[in-house]
């Protein structure tokens, strides 16, 4: 990513930019009504803590669950974008509480704040315990768009922060922001991944480690 690319995005965008979905583009510019009802109601369905199930929703909208495919696609792309749909406004506070702080210094508190709301979210931990299996398919593998579009916030972080050649140029922004995405995962799912228990505070110890962020 170019500095000039990179002064143009934010931490709100720079995901989707990266990864967008069939389903992303039928969400922007408000060109398709139906695909944004469906995922509006079910986003408030997740919020609530309550299974997306697409026969549900479907009746719930008055349509057929053709009708709903056609407009969101399947049940993992609907998913996906509720997933990261709630990751942005994450982000955004995440950015926000990291105030003056700077370079990796700065990286390390945004993605600290980032892991502890995933942590403490009751609604995402429900969906967690509900569909382990899909869930860590989702969040961290590249069969969805979740991970990518995280990689590439984390890699936008990076360039921001640390510049074109981070740690004195040991590593590119792209494999230093992939390696920060995976101790973030490992800590924020600990308990699906090892049976450890997940925690905000170990994913910092790393994240400065990682950084070089001294004290």
């Amino acid at each position: 990513m170019t500095t000039t690319t990179r002064a143009l995005a934010t931490i709100a965008t720079v995901g989707i930019d990266a990864a967008p979905s069939t389903l992303s583009a039928r969400l922007a510019g408000g060109a398709h009504p139906e695909a944004r009802r469906a995922f509006d109601a079910a986003r408030e369905t997740f919020i609530a803590g309550a299974r997306i199930d697409m026969g549900a929703l479907a009746a719930s909208l008055g349509v057929d669950r053709t009708s709903l495919f056609r407009w969101v696609g399947n049940r993992d792309a609907l998913l996906s974008e509720v997933l990261w749909s709630l990751a942005i406004p994450t982000l955004v506070h995440a950015d926000q509480e990291a105030g003056e702080a700077r370079g990796g210094a700065r990286i390390a508190s945004i993605l600290t704040h980032f892991v502890d709301d995933l942590i403490t979210a009751s609604y995402f931990r429900k969906f967690l315990r509900r569909e382990p299996a899909r869930a860590l398919r989702l969040l961290t593998t590249k069969d969805s768009p979740i991970q990518r579009r995280y990689v590439a916030t984390a890699a936008w972080l990076v360039g921001a922060e640390l510049g074109d050649r981070p740690l004195d140029g040991a590593i590119d922004p792209e494999g230093l922001a992939y390696l920060l995405v995976r101790v973030s995962e490992s800590f924020s799912y600990a308990d699906l991944i090892s049976g450890d228990t997940p925690s905000a505070e170990r994913a910092e110890a790393a994240f400065r480690l990682l950084l070089r962020v001294d004290g």
